[in-house]
């Protein structure tokens, strides 16, 4: 049975979390780390993903691709994706109209879609679970901003399949913070609701969610945010600072410059963290470039001076959130806040002063999101029980519903489902057909979208309506969904007929009915189920071929790079061998080989060693007989010394039982003497009372 498990697709790092009976867990990385970078590495024979891609990214930095989260989904023609493009180091392209990046991979150029790049990070991190929690994973909830669009949602929720996952639910990340806030909070009143703001200021995006929540639910009222706003854009604030004095000072074009930018950016980040909790640190960078070390300083009040033009906007999601709410600041009962990025002091500042009260911090700020994932993935598993709870969050923009005008005067189209509505919803719309049909979901006021938001969401095929015979119409019902991940859907339909049906009268006497009354009856008219139709589905989401064909090569990708990690892992456990077989020679093993063994052994490990360097390439089969070679050498003064110590031990073991043996009986003797002296005494008492 699979384990729920809950995803923080974060920009910079990601967290996990999985479900257990006793509770919920973050599970660490193979570094014992609680969240792992969100990049790949591509290198000449394998992927590098997360922590070993971070390792590598300044030396690989134009083959490693990060800010995944940025980009999953979008059309090449995007706006997002030039604005995106200053972020990244590799060169993202255009593959059948969607953003990609191009990589040196394998020692040649290979270009990979967003949703391919998503699917091998998710890869990674269920295969991580896998190993730390000892389980089968399938079913997982991924946390997404806010903001996603509807492409967007199937692109995250396709990646995840591709990785080998069931997406049972892609889940706003505030909402599912504030899940896991009103799940084991328990102290919330059951009556009255408490309008809680629940604020996230992540690597790239700033978002604000108002819920409303007592005891056992919560419900979104609104939701603001800024998705060029975070943590990163003050990296970048402090980096082009520090860029700016150093090719003042030197001469220099640092920011031409990929490898030595990198690093002054890693080091901007480094100096933020520092800067919250002191009011200036050093900043310092060796080698930047043409073997420059550069070294500066910076106090938090310049801090705040470079990053003011983004705490002005600060208020901007707030005042969206509230509104859509219809809330006022005075309204707000708390502030939850979480995000790396709210550590920086002068934007708690901000925060606070747009909600004009202070901000509450008991969510913990980089796991909330995952553990609320997990615990929705719960609800979803027949194998674990958990505490009740009911959640909706809010459609943030009028859908509208449209279908082929079949029948004079009808109606061609509905709002279905309006901003501001929860989700999610369902409804059922009826209508006369005479045949088969399209129908459309578009948003009902594309001008009030953000660029770059297509107004079309989807479009369905309903198939398989034929009037009765004589008729020129069918009556059909559609079943509209919004769905739990906030996707549209027309879920099903269905032809209905009108049939007579015999409806009791009700008995209009007084008291009760007499035991000899014999009911009346009266004909109605009831529309009743009749066939159900095809629906075919045409949206955003991945073709089922096309999902196969990514899910295939996933697999050939991750099989390529198990066998580079054991190829270098079993040359790693030659060249282990080789340095420990060798020092050993000269120590443990000396006593136990001849000077002529000891000559051919050393020569072996010598022409192994040149072996190893001169075969960088080879299969694991040959390593795997190289090892076996040497170990069979080996095995024969290692078996000699194990049978010495074995005796040595089997030695020290019978001296310490004749030891003990020698103990034993030294106290019985002792024991003697005082034991005759007290059986003399009881005789001599014994003739005492005879007398």
């Amino acid at each position: 049975m699979s384990t729920p498990f809950g995803l923080d697709f974060g920009n910079h790092n990601s967290v996990v979390a999985v479900a257990k009976n006793r509770g919920i867990d973050v599970v660490v990385n193979e570094v014992s780390n609680r969240s792992t970078p969100s990049l790949i590495g591509f290198g000449y024979k394998n992927r590098f993903i997360g922590e070993t891609g971070k390792s590598q990214q300044t030396s690989n930095i134009k083959n490693t691709v990060d800010n995944l989260k940025r980009i999953i989904g979008l059309d090449y023609n995007h706006p997002d994706v030039a604005k995106e493009a200053e972020f990244f180091s590799t060169e993202l392209v255009d593959i059948d109209g969607k953003v990609g990046a191009k990589v040196k991979f394998l020692g040649k150029t290979e270009e990979f879609t967003s949703i391919q790049l998503a699917a091998m990070y998710f890869n990674k991190l269920k295969d991580q679970v896998a190993k730390e929690s000892k389980s089968k994973l399938e079913d997982v909830v991924v946390a997404v901003p806010i903001y996603y669009t509807q492409q967007q949602r199937h692109a995250v929720a396709d990646a995840a399949r591709v990785a080998g996952l069931n997406p049972v639910r892609i889940v706003n990340d505030i909402t599912a913070a504030a899940v896991g806030y009103g799940v084991f909070k328990t102290d919330f009143p059951e009556d009255k609701a408490l309008n809680i703001a629940f604020v996230d200021i992540g690597h790239s995006a700033y978002g604000v969610s108002i819920a409303a929540l007592k005891k056992g639910e919560l419900k979104i009222l609104g939701s603001g945010s800024d998705k060029h706003f975070g943590g990163r854009d003050f990296d970048f604030a402090i980096a082009n600072h520090f860029a700016d004095e150093l090719d003042a000072k030197y001469k220099v074009k640092v920011r031409e410059n990929p490898k030595s930018f990198s690093r002054i950016l890693a080091s901007a980040e480094r100096i933020k963290k520092i800067l919250s909790a002191n009011t200036q640190a050093p900043f310092s960078v060796e080698s930047v470039i043409n073997d420059i070390d550069f070294s500066s300083s910076l106090t938090r009040e310049k801090l705040e001076e470079l990053v003011a033009p983004l705490l002005e906007r600060v208020n901007v999601p707030v005042e969206t959130a509230l509104k859509n709410a219809g809330l006022k600041p005075e309204d707000i009962d708390f502030v939850e806040v979480i995000g790396g990025g709210s550590r920086v002091p002068s934007l708690k500042e901000s925060i606070s002063e747009a909600f004009g009260k202070p901000l509450s911090f008991h969510l913990n700020q980089d796991e909330a999101i995952a553990k609320g994932a997990t615990f929705i993935c719960a609800i979803h598993s027949p194998t674990l029980r958990v505490r009740p709870f009911k959640f909706t969050d809010v459609n943030p923009d009028s859908v509208s519903y449209y279908w082929d005008q079949q029948v004079e005067d009808d109606d061609d189209h509905l709002e279905v489902f309006p901003a501001g509505s929860p989700f999610p919803s369902t409804k059922v719309i009826t209508l006369e057909r005479t045949g088969d049909f399209k129908i459309e979901a578009k948003y009902t006021n594309p001008s009030e979208l953000p660029a770059g938001v297509a107004t079309d969401i989807a479009q369905w095929e309903i198939k398989g309506v034929k009037p009765a015979e004589g008729q020129q119409t069918v009556t059909v019902k559609a079943k509209l969904r919004n769905n739990e991940s906030g996707i549209y859907s027309v879920e099903s339909a269905y032809t209905v007929e009108e049939i007579e049906v015999d409806e009791e009268i009700p008995y209009e006497g007084e008291g009760e009915k007499p035991e000899d009354y014999e009911p009346k009856y009266k004909k109605v008219k009831q529309l009743v189920k009749k066939d159900d139709l095809t629906i075919v589905t045409h949206d955003a989401s991945l073709p089922e071929k096309t999902l196969n064909d990514l899910l295939e090569k996933e697999g050939q990708l991750t099989s390529q790079d198990d066998l580079v990690f054991k190829i270098q892992n079993k040359r790693n456990e030659i060249e282990e061998y080789i340095y420990d077989f060798r020092g050993k020679l000269d120590d443990i093993y000396e006593k136990f080989v001849s000077e002529q063994e000891k000559s051919d052994l050393s020569s072996l490990l010598l022409k192994a060693e040149d072996w190893l360097y001169d075969n960088e390439d080879a299969s694991l089969g040959i390593y795997t007989a190289k090892y076996e070679e040497l170990a069979s050498k080996g095995n024969l003064i290692k078996g000699r010394y194990l049978q010495a110590e074995n005796e040595k031990q089997e030695a020290a073991r019978a001296k310490k039982e004749a030891e003990e043996y020698q103990k034993f009986s030294q106290k019985l003797k002792e024991q003697q003497p005082a034991e005759e002296k007290k059986e003399e005494s009881k005789d001599a008492e014994g003739d005492l009372d005879l007398d």
